[in-house]
């Protein structure tokens, strides 16, 4: 499958990103929420990257789930040092003219000009200056699921750092230090901006768009050119599959490549059977979580429940929360099951519970709360092991 390219989107974030929307606030700091499986991460690298380089600036990009073994914090040390490394000659002279031995990250993480990518060493902020200053551009740090930071006290040092940096390097008119944070989930992007603690108190978050029908038109297109004997396509009908599947591109494109092979078994148009590959899909997803939703103990799902309910207002130990969970369970809860409940969900595989180093909370999964606020919708809320009462 060929990348279908947004480079409108890409040239509008980058003059945002600039400071050259009049009422914008990006060159203080974007963040981007967009669903999981959207084209977030793909358009980040495949688009705005690219974008951002041709107008000749520093892209510094990094994935937090791209190992979730390792902290936060040192997966954007190490992508900081790498792009550090590739001006090694002229930063490590600048580093010694200055005096400096290393590149400290908020005080949690360092990194030795003499060991670029690895733990030792200057300020962050002394760290991006050198960047900017040798490379001659302004820098931009892609940080991909941002929020996945906040799931450790040395990623957290390294945002509360990266906000001194930004506030450092910029000034009124000249924007030498660009910061993109995107996120899977929009409320767990929020901590990051919406508290006085919060590092980027004060930003907004703002949802990225997602793909239109210009990408249905994309594919349409090359379904045309490649089988001119399915012309013309019915682009209506791809849409309406397109959004059954979340507006989701991998799940979409995988249906449309099974209704297109030559192996293929069903007798009608093959967007007709990507519309009932994304039906199926929409139940699969369904009864995966409700199977999930079953499989907890009583107070497992009790809270997880109240967590589904509550979104950020979840407070899992105050009075109205274990009234909660004795009345969803029937017997007398404490604090301390709980917090045992509160665990389990987090250790459950795959997790089911996202956990900030603040103790803040979150599913996992954004899409839980949506099948949540359906089926509350549809007066079909909680999910029962009796299928007849579903």
């Amino acid at each position: 499958m060929r990348h279908y390219p947004r480079p409108t989107l890409a040239r509008e974030i980058a003059r945002a990103l600039q400071g050259n929307q009049i009422f914008g606030d990006a060159h203080n700091g974007l963040f981007l929420a967009a669903p999981r499986r959207t084209g977030k991460s793909t358009f980040l690298q495949e688009d705005l990257e690219p974008e951002l380089e041709r107008l000749g600036m520093v892209v510094v990009y990094v994935d937090l789930w791209a190992d979730q073994r390792r902290d936060p914090g040192e997966l954007i040390a190490d992508a900081i040092g790498r792009e550090l490394a590739r001006h090694l000659g002229t930063v490590a002279k600048a580093a010694k003219a200055a005096g400096l031995q290393g590149v400290s990250l908020g005080g949690a993480l360092q990194i030795d000009t003499s060991r670029i990518g690895r733990v030792d060493g200057i300020t962050l902020t002394d760290a991006l200056r050198t960047l900017h200053e040798h490379a001659k551009a302004p820098v931009v740090l892609i940080i991909d699921e941002a929020q996945h930071a906040l799931t450790s006290e040395a990623g957290e040092a390294v945002m509360a750092a990266l906000k001194s940096a930004r506030d450092q390097m910029n000034s009124p008119g000249k924007v030498n230090l660009m910061l993109v944070m995107s996120g899977s989930d929009r409320d767990k992007l929020l901590r990051l901006v919406n508290s006085y603690s919060a590092p980027f108190y004060g930003s907004q978050i703002q949802r990225m768009p997602g793909l239109d029908r210009g990408f249905i038109d994309f594919v349409a297109d090359l379904v045309e050119q490649q089988r001119p004997d399915l012309r013309p396509v019915d682009r209506d009908l791809l849409e309406t599959a397109f959004a059954g599947f979340g507006r989701r591109p991998q799940f979409f494109m995988t249906a449309l490549g099974e209704a297109l092979s030559p192996m293929s078994s069903h007798e009608c148009r093959f967007e007709v059977a990507v519309g009932a590959a994304a039906e199926q899909r929409q139940r699969d997803d369904e009864a995966q979580m409700a199977s999930e939703f079953l499989a907890l103990k009583p107070l497992e799902r009790a809270v997880l429940w109240r967590l589904l309910a509550q979104g950020e207002r979840f407070r899992p130990y105050d009075a109205e929360a274990l009234r909660f969970y004795s009345d969803k369970t029937g017997g007398k809860v404490t604090t301390a099951k709980a917090q045992t409940a509160l665990e389990s969900l987090r250790q459950h595989t795959p997790s089911l519970v996202w956990k900030s180093a603040r103790s803040e909370y979150a599913v996992e999964d954004a899409a839980m709360h949506r099948w949540y606020e359906k089926r509350v919708a549809e007066g079909t809320w909680p999910p029962t092991d009796d299928p007849g009462a579903e």
